[in-house]
């Protein structure tokens, strides 16, 4: 029987960073990861996004249940399934967060997750190239992170004529403040991808000391008592059912949804739910699944004219331009991510607005079939996103059936809540000023879509449940907590509460959602979890 020390179930963001922490410390590690591996060229380089991002071969193929809000509509629900995970297909976008996430995390009873608990971690994940206050900045991390460095008259555009409507310019959304207009940070490296398992799997120690075993797909845990020792996974193509030991702790690293899953499979979680799935409960955890968030996205497409868009660079003899830039080390349209401009802005829509950005809108000098993340369009356009950062609407995540084949059942519930309805609505509001303000007008030729009939408040939010899509952020489905809350399914050091020997470390334990992308927060977690597990003395917190 293989037995290993730490047994660790998803080779993602999370999961690469607490397996190359624990080998460092001189541990055996097991990592599971029911992809492939992250060697191809359209993971690795930064355009190839527009390839993996609906390619079944490096994604799940889940969808959520129809959405009330979203006009009864089923939504793709992107995550990755590849090394990396969604650090390999997604966006490539840095966002951190802001330091109330934080500490709102802490005053629910987390103690060590307030801002300046865990600044401390996103500096020592990082490696910053560029401006910014060292205070924030980490400059010697794993993981490459560098500023927009391509020029597009379109994107300075947009951040004049957002500063022209009062939003100040603001140079690092990651450092002391979020709010204000300015350019995206990616991690992206001498013009490739910088996922977690491209910056911490591939060290001589790590090499040596995790067992890495691809196409491993997950099946269920294995229990001595109310102890966690071990998985069971079979191998893609395969029948037989394998089963690894941990002699320390088994590590959830799996995601929101298939972190769940897995649990749910196990015997852990609603023991209601459990019964009619006709799996025996060991642990009756009823907020095992619960609690989910996500970003939800709209976006607006305009027309452009006299400025160049990716639409026409794609094609053409100018890509080849683009390809050469990109293969010197030049700035190129091939080395950056989908999303170049970002405006964190204040609806002013509830109390949640007074003080901090509660939403973002994201800027593209090209647009996609229908206004969707893809396919290029075939004329020339520009496509401002709109997503509520702190969303008040919250959905679950259960077991369809207790065949580990079956993917789960995941509802968001976007736009239940008055406040996610309102924050939406504003935010597509700013995205019209944006366009029709000057310098940007310029440049804008019509408004593909919407369109000029949608006119009242009403109309703008029957858009968004019509046209809007997944951040592809879904987090909080295993809530991190204090024991006195019933809801609550890890303690403050990440440990499931009910048993021994198992932990959660991935987007599932936010108690609420962060604002912005999640990527950059879950990388946090993990090297958070990794000194958690070791009982390493945390940094002192800073600021």
């Amino acid at each position: 029987m293989d037995s290993f020390d730490y047994v660790i179930v998803g080779g993602g963001s999370s999961g690469a960073i607490v397996a190359a922490r624990l080998a460092e410390a001189g541990h055996t590690v097991c990592l599971l990861e029911a992809g492939q591996s992250d060697r191809s060229p359209f993971v690795q380089v930064p355009a190839g996004f527009l390839k993996v991002i609906y390619d079944p071969n490096y994604t799940w193929g889940f969808n959520t249940e129809p959405v009330p809000g979203s006009n009864g509509r089923v939504i793709a629900m992107i995550q990755g399934k590849v090394l990396g995970g969604g650090g390999s297909v997604n966006g490539m976008a840095y966002t951190r967060g802001q330091a109330r996430d934080f500490d709102h995390w802490a005053a629910l009873g987390n103690p060590g997750w307030r801002y300046a608990d865990v600044l401390p971690y996103f500096r020592r994940c990082e490696r910053k190239t560029g401006a910014g206050d060292d205070t924030y900045r980490g400059r010697d991390g794993n993981v490459g992170v560098k500023h927009l460095d391509w020029n597009n008259p379109l994107i300075d555009a947009f951040v004049e004529s957002a500063q022209k409507l009062g939003v100040p310019l603001n140079p690092d959304y990651n450092g002391a403040e979020q709010y204000g207009v300015g350019r995206y940070q990616f991690t992206i490296e001498n013009g490739h991808r910088m996922s977690a398992a491209r910056a911490y799997l591939r060290s001589d120690v790590a090499r040596r000391r995790i067992d890495l075993r691809l196409h491993a797909f997950a099946q269920g845990l294995v229990f001595d008592g109310q102890r966690v020792v071990g998985v069971r996974y079979r191998r893609d193509g395969s029948d037989a059912l394998h089963e690894v030991r941990a002699g320390k702790e088994v590590i959830l690293c799996a995601g929101a949804a298939n972190t769940v899953k897995l649990m749910q499979l196990s015997g852990i979680g609603p023991g209601a739910l459990l019964s009619e799935m006709g799996i025996e409960t060991r642990l009756d955890l009823p907020g095992v699944g619960e609690n989910l968030q996500d970003h939800y996205v709209s976006r607006m497409v305009f027309g452009v004219k006299d400025a160049p868009t990716i639409n026409r660079m794609a094609r053409g003899p100018s890509v080849i331009g683009h390809l050469v830039n990109w293969a010197l080390g030049r700035p190129s349209m091939i080395g950056i991510g989908p999303i170049m401009g970002c405006l964190y802005g204040k609806s002013g829509a509830g109390a949640d607005a007074l003080d901090t950005a509660d939403y973002v809108l994201t800027f593209t000098p090209g647009s996609y079939k229908a206004g969707q993340m893809g396919i290029l369009d075939s004329v020339a356009g520009m496509t401002i996103g709109a997503y509520q950062l702190r969303p008040q609407s919250r959905g679950f995540v259960r077991l369809r059936s207790k065949n580990p084949m079956d993917a789960p059942v995941i509802q968001t519930n976007y736009l239940a809540e008055e406040i996610d309805q309102g924050v939406i609505t504003e935010a597509l509001k700013m995205c019209r000023r944006l366009a029709n303000g000057q310098p940007l007008a310029r440049y804008c030729a019509n408004e593909a879509y919407p369109g000029e009939h949608v006119k009242t408040d009403q109309d703008v939010l029957e858009y968004a449940r019509q046209q809007g899509s997944s951040g592809y952020h879904i987090s909080g489905s295993c809530r991190m907590g204090p024991k006195e809350d019933r809801t609550a399914v890890v303690d403050a050091a990440l440990r499931v509460y009910g048993l021994e020997g198992l932990r959660v470390a991935d987007t599932s334990i936010m108690p609420a959602i962060t604002s912005g992308n999640t990527n950059a927060p879950v990388m946090m977690i993990a090297e958070k979890a990794a000194d958690l597990i070791l009982g390493k003395s945390l940094p002192p917190a800073t600021l």
